[in-house]
């Protein structure tokens, strides 16, 4: 089949699959007011691989059918198929001002990562990795949009999930000679009701025994198989807005996010990848390269999300003149200076991959994980400053409708700034309003904050993945050196830049 246009995509939507939001269940998700504009946007991304001028940054002949397949979806062999993915990356985050991140580029990056390293997969059996590697082909022939889950529900953190009293979490009740059987929840499926699958993979530590062993598992299944339901938490999509340019973001990029509940989910065995391995779940992202893969992608998002806040700080600096005080070109140059920092990150990794164990060009991890742990705190800034530049400004903006209503000459004359009619900053503070304190904007806050894990847990990791040695070295050889000079008979104090640049 190859890829999807966007009208194939709507219909594909059109299945049995349980989305439940606001206490009824959601006949078709192509048509509900919830989910309606980010349906059309998402088939708006899959038209763009049919655009002639875009198609051959979005897409690649596939190894086995030769037919078009997405790009985000190659096996990188060379620093120019990074370069190229992130390109066709960032076409789709432009488009989505980086405001729709588990748009189906991420799940097809990820799973391409684990395809990569199929053979980690099979270790105890070949099987497995066949399945991963299959299921792979399948995605990518068919253009197949996933979600995910990984974590499992909130009942009792301090406790690991094999030792909490409510056994909410999903598990292996039994197996069957068609697959395993999975009862329990997982949380939180961002994209459930736009995607054909599920993939469902660890996240959090398991111990290595017996009692763990039900939660340890993998496995990719479609949406709308039975006994599979979506409980959404409610949209942010404003239902009663009087236009449609009053949350211009809101109301066509609200992702979803639900839990996921199993009610005696079969899974059949050539859908499961991991099978009561506690060992391979372990630390799975990094052993299978998939992380950096990942985080290239993500990265990309990010930098799409600063250049666009940057953008929208710039509209609304000019729009009233305060682009000419000092202390506002400060925290305008802070923006760039988050953008630019992204950028250079990426462009690290990029310049510093280097090929694994099976050949894959692989980014370097550290430029990204840099990223990982800065950018939340970025994201949650760039908000602040595009609040402090609207100022009251975002509050007073009026509705668009207003420039049709009675009032219409009132807010024409009194709604205009120094360099844009009023049409322009009413649409120019609507969008800043959207993009940095409506709710769809404190979504976006959370989400950057916890989508690639628990922040504590993440440095915690980074500390211990980082070559520290070489560093706590240097400074043992100058503080021996200096202590060496004081001798009688020593160096005159002093470095020796030479010696140290050599070093």
């Amino acid at each position: 089949m190859g890829i999807r246009t966007g009208k194939a995509f709507l219909e594909s939507l059109r299945d049995d699959r349980q989305i439940w939001i606001d206490g009824e269940r959601v006949p078709d998700v192509t048509t509900d007011r919830r989910f309606a504009g980010a349906a059309q946007s998402m088939a708006e991304l899959y038209d763009m691989q049919h655009d002639p001028a875009l198609k051959p940054r979005m897409t690649y002949a596939s190894p086995s059918s030769g037919n078009p397949v997405g790009l985000s979806f190659i096996e990188p062999a060379s620093i120019e198929d990074l370069a190229r993915r992130r390109d066709m990356v960032k076409i789709w985050m432009d488009a989505t001002c980086g405001m729709f991140g588990r748009s189906p580029d991420y799940m097809n990056i990820m799973l391409t990562g684990f395809a990569s390293a199929a053979e980690e997969f099979g270790r105890k059996d070949k099987q497995f990795a066949d399945n991963v590697r299959n299921y792979y082909v399948a995605a990518r022939e068919n253009d197949i949009a996933m979600t995910h889950t990984l974590i499992n529900p909130q009942v009792d953190r301090s406790r690991p999930v094999e030792k909490q009293e409510k056994d909410l979490a999903a598990k292996i009740v039994r197996e069957t000679d068609a697959g395993i059987v999975i009862s329990g929840a997982r949380m939180v499926s961002t994209l459930c009701a736009f995607s054909h699958d599920i993939m469902v993979m660890p996240s959090t530590y398991l111990a290595n025994s017996k009692e763990a062993e039900p939660y340890a598992f993998g496995f990719s299944i479609p949406v709308a198989s039975p006994g599979l339901r979506f409980i959404c938490r409610p949209s942010i999509v404003h239902q009663n807005a009087a236009s449609a340019m009053d949350y211009p973001l809101s109301a066509r990029l609200d992702e979803g996010d639900a839990m996921v509940i199993f009610d005696g989910v079969l899974v059949p065995w050539e859908r499961v990848f991991i099978h009561r391995d506690a060992e391979m779940c372990n630390g799975l992202y990094n052993r299978t390269g998939a992380m950096p893969q990942i985080m290239h992608q993500f990265s990309t998002k990010n930098l799409s999300k600063a250049e666009f806040m940057m953008g929208l700080a710039f509209a609304i600096a000019k729009s009233t003149n305060i682009d000419q005080h000092l202390h506002v070109q400060g925290l305008l140059a802070e923006l760039i200076q988050y953008a630019e920092c992204v950028r250079a990150c990426l462009r690290a990794s990029e310049v510093d991959a280097a090929p694994n164990a099976g050949g894959v060009m692989t980014p370097a991890a550290m430029p990204l994980w840099t990223v990982r742990m800065m950018f939340p705190k970025m994201f949650i800034r760039m908000c602040e400053i595009v609040q402090i530049l609207g100022a009251g400004g975002l509050v007073a903006v009026p509705s668009y409708a207003e420039l049709t209503g009675p009032l219409a000459a009132d807010v024409r004359t009194y709604f205009q700034a120094a360099n844009a009619d009023s049409p322009a900053r009413i649409k120019l503070f609507r969008l800043a309003f959207d993009a940095a304190v409506s709710s769809f904007s404190g979504r976006q806050q959370l989400y950057e904050r916890y989508y690639s894990g628990d922040p504590v847990r993440l440095a915690g990791t980074l500390y211990n993945l980082y070559d520290r040695d070489g560093y706590i070295e240097r400074v043992s050889r100058l503080l021996d050196d200096l202590e060496a000079r004081q001798k009688p008979g020593g160096a005159v104090p002093g470095f020796h830049p030479k010696r140290e640049a050599a070093e």
